[in-house]
Formats: structure tokens, sequence, C-alpha cells
């Protein structure tokens, strides 16, 4: 190929409605709604339908129109939980070591949904190490973070994105046909640096006798090249399903050793491919190495203490915030600092290989910038249902329109060429993979975040919509920027 390869087809909706959007139980409560309405105008009662409709029609409004990808009574409920919460304190938080009390150093005190997290160290096992495993109870998943080393993508040509994009495809298709581990995180996020380490460096070296010449030049790539050149801390998280490691657990011993053992086989396994992706080193993380990956996460400004005494390492007790007042809609606001998080939706024109990271520019010393992409490999099985359903409903809904004399409209004909070629490629042994992508940024709480916010979404435009996570800031800062595999809901039938 003479130029990057275009991925298109990224932006189907995994839910989506049958006719007009409207989804099955969306179309049935309409039609209750409706009745109403109807009936009264079947007996010939005007005034009786009239007075029904003031009342239906905008409950049906509630029902079926979406406000910034949420139908309008989804908002209204969502806002009451919302309130009902901070009025009770509820989303307010504050960690047992912050308040005086005496706590044990193991014992994670997380808040919101890392409060359903456990963190149990695996045995040691050959060259993995002692690796630290992350149980989600709420979602019945075990599994793994590693640390990678990776010189990123900005400076490769379009042949070298092309083969890490075919080796990252492989991977996920070889998730599909695991029976252990289905779903992988890649997180990358920037470390906040304020430049005041290198200005000391910088009085402590220069030479008093420099030319005036060079000491403008100097100034000046400090400016430019200074500006953008940040570090990234890259985390990658691999999770499977309780039902798969229920066996093959019980048969290496059961319990939390039985389930290691059985992860274990599948991380050395990864690492290898890990490194054809271009990463130069692959280290799992044991407890402590997690939870200084999570406290940095709430506090960055803490990196720079933690690599200083990095021996002593992190205790769990101490890998959450101090305190979190109660998230308002639209930020969230921790241990001094603020996050403001997004969804990302792909474009219906497709995009190319590497196209997220303009999410990731920093624009001034301190901001950090975080990118998370969850995927789901589904099994071959789950792959040829969903295809197939996928090519009905689209095939359905045209030939509906057809049969009423409507056109078939251009977004219906892409759906359904999308559909088909999406069945081929099922059909000749490709894989179908769920993704979801979200992204954050955070600054010091004294900073106006919004302008920050406001940053980001011009640096995409154009190129991806972001949708900002209302209501759901303190969710959105999990999924975002911290590494332990949350962030894709259930399937509950169709794909992403």
């Amino acid at each position: 190929m003479s130029g990057p390869r275009v991925y298109t087809g990224l932006g189907q909706r995994e839910h989506a409605g049958w006719l007009l959007g409207v989804r099955p139980g969306q179309a049935v409560t309409c039609v209750v709604l409706a009745l109403p309405v109807v009936l009264p105008l079947a007996r010939g009662d005007l005034r009786g339908a009239l007075v029904a409709a003031v009342v239906a029609v905008p409950l049906i409004g509630l029902v079926v129109v979406p406000v910034r990808g949420r139908p309008a009574l989804r908002w209204l409920v969502h806002l009451l939980l919302f309130q009902v919460g901070v009025a009770f304190g509820w989303s307010r938080w504050q960690s047992r070591a912050a308040t005086g009390a005496a706590v044990d150093p193991a014992t994670p005190d997380l808040p919101g949904t890392l409060a359903r997290l456990r963190f149990p160290d695996g045995p040691p096992m050959r060259d993995l190490g002692r690796v630290c495993l992350i149980h989600d109870t709420g979602e019945a998943r075990w599994g793994a973070t590693a640390k990678l080393t990776h010189g990123g993508v900005g400076m490769l040509s379009d042949a070298q994105c092309q083969r890490l994009a075919h080796r990252l495809g492989t991977l996920l298709a070889t998730l599909a046909h695991r029976e252990v581990v289905d779903r992988m995180s890649l997180l990358v996020r920037t470390v906040p640096d304020t430049g005041a380490e290198y200005e000391a460096w910088r009085a402590a070296h220069e030479r008093a006798d420099a030319p005036a010449a060079a000491r403008r030049v100097a100034r000046e790539l400090d400016r430019t090249v200074g500006a953008v050149s940040v570090r990234h801390e890259v985390f990658v998280t691999f999770t499977g399903p309780e039902h798969a490691l229920r066996r093959p657990a019980a048969a290496a011993g059961g319990g939390v050793d039985g389930r290691a053992v059985v992860l274990y086989r599948v991380l050395d396994g990864l690492t290898e491919t890990l490194r054809t992706l271009g990463a130069q080193r692959v280290t799992w993380l044991s407890g402590a190495g997690l939870a200084e990956a999570i406290r940095t996460g709430f506090n960055p400004g803490s990196a720079s203490a933690l690599d200083a005494r990095r021996q002593h390492g992190v205790a769990w007790a101490a890998a959450g915030p101090g305190r979190a007042p109660a998230p308002t809609a639209r930020v969230y606001r921790h241990d001094g600092f603020a996050t403001v998080s997004y969804a990302v939706l792909m474009p219906d024109t497709g995009t190319t290989f590497g196209s997220l990271s303009g999410l990731l520019a920093v624009r001034t010393a301190g901001e950090r910038r975080a990118l998370a992409i969850h995927y789901e490999a589904l099994s071959p099985r789950r792959a040829r249902s969903a295809v197939r359903a996928g090519r009905f409903r689209a095939g359905a809904v045209r030939d509906w329109k057809r049969s009423k004399g409507f056109s078939a409209a251009a977004s219906d004909t892409r759906a359904a060429a999308s559909a088909r070629a999406q069945e081929q490629a099922v059909a000749a042994g490709h894989g179908l993979v769920r993704f979801a992508v979200a992204t954050a940024v955070t600054v010091p709480g004294e900073w106006s975040v919004e302008d920050h916010a406001a940053r980001m979404e011009n640096d995409i435009a154009g190129r991806f919509q972001l949708l900002r996570l209302d209501l759901a800031q303190d969710s959105g800062f999990v999924t975002a920027v911290l590494p332990v595999g949350i962030g894709l809901p259930r399937l509950r039938g169709g794909v992403t």
C-alpha cells in the first residue's frame, strides 16, 4: 500500500435501534404510552385524546430523544441518583488513614468503583516473579497488569505502523481462541513535568562564559522541544472471566494460587507477543508496583517522591486518594488535582493506526493526559452470531423502508454493506472485537480545568468526537487513568 491503512466500520453501536434508532424496549414503551391517545380517538373522543396527548407526548420524548449519548429519561434518572448521592454524602471520600484511624497497610482503601477490586499476590513463578492479581468481584474477572517500556509510534514509518497494527490484530485474534483471557486494556498516560528539575540542572551546569548566541539557541530549544518532550507510562492489563478459570484453577490446586498458576501460563506467552509489538521491556507488576501506579494516577505530584524512595514501595492502604470531595457533574477532584474524562467516539469515515496520539499532546507543563483502549475479543461462536444478527438487522430495516416507499438513506446502505463485509471477514477466519476508548486530562486543582479540557477537545476536533462523561466523572477517571482493566461493560447482545 502506498499510504497508511484506513480502518472503517469502527463506529457501529453495540445496541443499535431497529427502526429510527429505537430499540425494542423503547418501542414497547412508546406503544403503551400512545394507547391512551389512540383509544379515545377510536371512539371519536377528540378532547380526551388531546388531554392524554399532553401527558403522553412529553413522556415519549423522554424515552426516545437522545441527549449526548443517553435518552432524556435516563439522564433524569442518573441526575436524581447523582443528587441523592451528593445529598447523603455517599460520593464523598476520605481514606481511613487520613482520619487517623489504625489501618492495615496491606488492605486496599479505595473509593467508588475500585472498592469492588481485590489485589491478592500470586505465588512466585519462574521469570515472572510475584505478580499481583486483580480480582473484580463485581464482574467476576481475574487479571494482571504489566508496565511496558515502549518507544511509541510517533517516529515510525507507515510500513512500520502497518506491521505493528497487523501484530496487534494477531494478538487480539489469539485472545479470541484462548479460554482463560479474553480482554486487554492498553493505557498510556503522560508524566507531568513542571521543568523545575531541568532548570536546576541547567543552572548547575551552565557555563558562565558561554556565548550569548548559544544561550539564545538553548532557550529557544527549551521553549519548542521541551514543551512537547514528555515522558509516558504504558500499561497493559489482561483479564479473563471466573467461569473460564474455575476448572483449570481447580486442577492447579484451587484458590488464588490455582488461578495465579493458570494466568501465569498465559502471561508467559503474552510477554513475547508484547515484545513483538515494540516493547523493549515487559514488567508484570507486583502488589507494590500496582499500588504505585494507582497512587500516581490519583496524585501525579507524588511520582518524584516515590522515585526517591522506590525501595520502600507503596502500601495498599495509601494507594488511593487521601480525600476526594463529592464529584461535580463535569469534574472529578482528588488529592488537590482535577480531572475531566471523556469517551472517544470513532468517526464513520474511518481512522488510521496511531491517530489517537493527538490526545496525548501535552500543551502546558504540569498537565497530564491519559488514553485507554479496552478490547474484548469475541469467541468464534459469539462472533458468528453477532455478525449474523447485525446483517439481519441492517437488511430488515432497509427492506422495511423500501416496502413502505422510503428511499434508502446513505447511512442504511453503508450499514448494510459494512454488515455483509463483517460477516464475510468472520467467515474467512478473522476475529471480532468489542472496544471502548476513554481519555482524560488532569491538572492541579487551582488551575482552570475547563481551559485544559477545551484544549484537548480542540486538539482532536474534526477527527474524533469526545463525549464528556457527565454525572460519571469518578467512574470515567478509573476507566481512563488507572491500569486495573475496568472500562468495558458486559456484552448484552450486539457488538461494538
